[in-house]
């Protein structure tokens, strides 16, 4: 009681003499002059009002930003390198033991090449349309919808042109293009929100996702012809699972068990189907290079 009675003009007191030079208060100190103050007696006083200014940080500390030296940097440089390469020599040898001798055939490493330039430029047009709606408040506006509504709605734009795109024969390059174009546009607008993140975790995540992918499509590309086609049927039913335990946190409550190995099946199984699917993938397209080829499809 006598302290809660000798904060207050005390309190009154340090504000009177604020108003000759404003002063700065940080959450962060932890010894305060008012409370040191307050535990001696203080007689009640009438103090007029007077106008203050006053500053409030949750931190007076300056901003710190350790960079490393040059020879640092160039260590880490060489130490990441030296897992990717020992990855790829890894992730061969256990799954390309018996890996053909040839090297790849020119039709193939051209269609393989075309494939992977379209796939390099679909994903750069998602971007810039992706921080294109960010920047005009769209990823607001879609925060703000109905979870299930933007779910159904961009599933079904981004299939119905997918399978659009797939149903348009090559010969007419105009309509094929258009739908591929309005394909990656409709992935933008999903993928706007994801700008909230930091820039520098996003380009993390760029550089590990071209990492992991570049790898296993070189493994997948100089393997044994047809080798992981067999892939397809186990992964699709792996890729249902991933996408069930995607929808974990609409319907179980926060905080459980089940959405945390839900969320730990979405990320790790994710990451072993997709890698999966790139393999079955780059042999699939290799496999259509050569019946193109022949003439067999165009």
């Amino acid at each position: 009681m006598f302290l809660q009675n000798s904060i207050r003009p005390v309190a009154g007191r340090t504000l009177l003499l604020s108003s000759a030079k404003p002063f700065t208060r940080t959450f962060t100190a932890l010894h305060s002059p008012v409370l040191r103050q307050a535990i001696t007696p203080v007689r009640r006083q009438q103090l007029p009002k007077t106008k203050f200014a006053a500053k409030r940080f949750f931190t007076t500390d300056p901003a710190i930003v350790a960079r490393p030296i040059r020879q640092q940097g160039i260590q880490k440089l060489l130490y990441a390198g030296g897992i990717f390469g020992g990855t790829i020599l890894a992730i061969n040898f256990l799954f390309n033991h018996e890996s053909r001798q040839d090297g790849i055939p020119l039709y193939e490493r051209a269609y393989l090449q075309e494939t992977f330039t379209y796939t390099g430029v679909g994903v750069g047009m998602m971007g810039l349309a992706a921080k294109g709606l960010h920047n005009m408040g769209w990823s607001y506006r879609l925060m703000s919808m109905n979870p299930w509504l933007v779910l159904g709605g961009g599933l079904v734009a981004a299939v119905g042109t997918m399978f659009a795109t797939r149903a348009t024969d090559p010969d007419n390059y105009i309509q094929k293009h258009l739908l591929w174009s309005a394909f990656n546009f409709t992935n933008a607008v999903i993928f706007a929100p994801l700008f909230f993140y930091n820039p520098a975790i996003l380009a993390r995540a760029g550089m590990y996702t071209v990492g992991i992918i570049g790898s296993i499509a070189l493994v997948g590309a100089t393997a044994k012809e047809d080798k992981y086609l067999y892939l397809g049927g186990p992964l699709l039913a792996g890729v249902a699972v991933v996408a069930l335990s995607s929808l974990a946190p609409m319907v179980l409550p926060l905080g459980s068990r089940a959405l945390v190995a839900s969320e730990a099946i979405c990320m790790y199984g994710g990451l072993a189907v997709f890698g999966g699917l790139t393999l079955y993938d780059v042999q699939k397209i290799m496999h259509h290079a050569r019946l193109a080829e022949r003439g067999l499809i165009k």
